[in-house]
């Protein structure tokens, strides 16, 4: 299926009041097996892309399936057989799924297509593919060179209240799309990190893997670290300006290893690592987990306007500091790789007044950033009249409205 602007809402140049192009766009989506969707085909503008509809419809389903064109299992973190269209009373269930997308960046247009293979054999694991024109890819990290997102959902407004690791999985993200390099060493480090925990709690004592995983923890772990450091810095700079009637905020990273990455050399940090972790076996052995690391960091950001942590601000004031924080990186991500991120904003409308609203709506267009924002009332999106593409998400199917 393919769905086009509306009239009301439909993109033009001219009407968008100079904004600058989008230089990362999704000009083609196509959806095979995925969630609600049995087959789906969406051409797009360069614009902002309003998804309305009721509850239920299918729009953050879009909107995940946007997010597995970067390294990660998506903003419902889910598991790769959840994904999967499930059956309808006659109707077969999928055993795979598959998102394509045809993108529009700087260096040229790209196609990228990622999804669940089917096993090949009984017993056999499922296993996510990933393949950039045409080709197979060895990981999922090769998505994060092509494209950079970042997404608000409903679940994120709690995200200075949550623990700590809701928050490194939120700074991991804004990492990435500065660093695409560091998805792979997240994911090396947790890979090894888990095959310690369980040699550990098997008793092992062979000091050959546990020299050989603490050697992989210290080299990725320290990389992580820096990256976040890196990031968190340059976004604290950012995000200390504010953006229109969002706050202004600050960010710090919190934690031993941050301590150490930051007043020493990174060979130096990642010996430091290395030491504890061996000095420590016998005790992470009795605790049961690793308590060294960057998985044991910690974001903190203040509400600069009103001088506290954010996490004692009240919701509203919450939902202002993280869009201001995304609106900040989207910013940086720009300046820092010629081109924005894809923003993915669920339910965003919904929770912000008319000023921020508006302040919002204009400040993705100013960046060029193509913008999908999902929403139950299109009235809210009024103020993109003529600068947006406007659809309506009904059960698995998209038609312009």
């Amino acid at each position: 299926m393919t769905a086009a602007p509306n009239s009301a809402l439909a993109y033009s140049p001219d009407a968008a009041s100079g904004a600058a192009p989008a230089t990362l766009a999704v000009r083609q989506l196509r959806l095979t097996d995925f969630r609600n969707y049995r087959q789906l085909r969406l051409d797009c503008e360069l614009a902002p892309v309003v998804l309305v509809g009721a509850n239920g419809a299918g729009k953050t389903n879009l909107l995940e399936a946007l997010s597995f064109l970067v390294p990660g299992r998506g903003l419902r973190r889910a598991r790769l057989d959840e994904v999967c269209r499930r059956s309808r009373r006659d109707e077969a269930g999928a055993a795979a799924w598959a998102v394509a997308a045809t993108l529009d960046t700087p260096d040229g247009r790209v196609a990228i297509g990622t999804g669940l293979e089917p096993a090949r054999s009984e017993g056999s694991l499922l296993r996510r593919v990933v393949r950039v024109d045409g080709r197979p890819a060895a990981s999922q990290t090769v998505l994060g060179l092509h494209v950079a997102a970042v997404w608000l959902t409903p679940q994120l407004d709690r995200l200075f209240l949550d623990g700590a690791s809701d928050r490194r999985r939120f700074l991991d993200r804004l990492v990435t799309a500065l660093h695409p390099e560091h998805a792979g060493d997240a994911a090396a480090y947790e890979n090894a990190l888990r095959q310690r925990s369980r040699l550990l709690g098997e008793g092992n004592r062979d000091p050959h893997w546990f020299t050989a995983l603490e050697d992989t923890m210290a080299r990725h772990g320290v990389a992580l670290a820096a990256n976040r450091a890196d990031t968190v810095q340059r976004l604290d700079a950012a995000a200390r300006l504010g953006v229109g009637p969002f706050p202004r905020a600050s960010l710090a990273m919190a934690g031993e290893i941050d301590g150490w990455v930051a007043s020493m050399a990174a060979l130096d940090a990642e010996d430091r690592l290395r030491a504890t972790l061996a000095a420590n076996r016998l005790r992470d052995a009795e605790s049961g987990t690793t308590s060294v690391g960057p998985h044991r960091s910690d974001l903190a950001v203040r509400h600069l306007d009103l001088d506290l942590p954010a996490a004692e601000g009240s919701t509203g004031q919450q939902k202002a500091v993280l869009v201001s924080i995304a609106l900040a990186h989207a910013r940086l991500v720009a300046l820092s790789r010629g081109r924005p991120p894809l923003l993915l904003l669920d339910e965003i409308a919904a929770h912000l007044d008319s000023e921020r609203r508006e302040a919002l709506f204009d400040e993705v267009v100013a960046l060029g950033a193509q913008s999908w924002m999902t929403g139950t009332d299109a009235e809210l999106f009024k103020p993109l009249a003529g600068r947006a593409q406007l659809l309506r998400v009904a059960d698995g199917s998209i038609a312009a409205t």
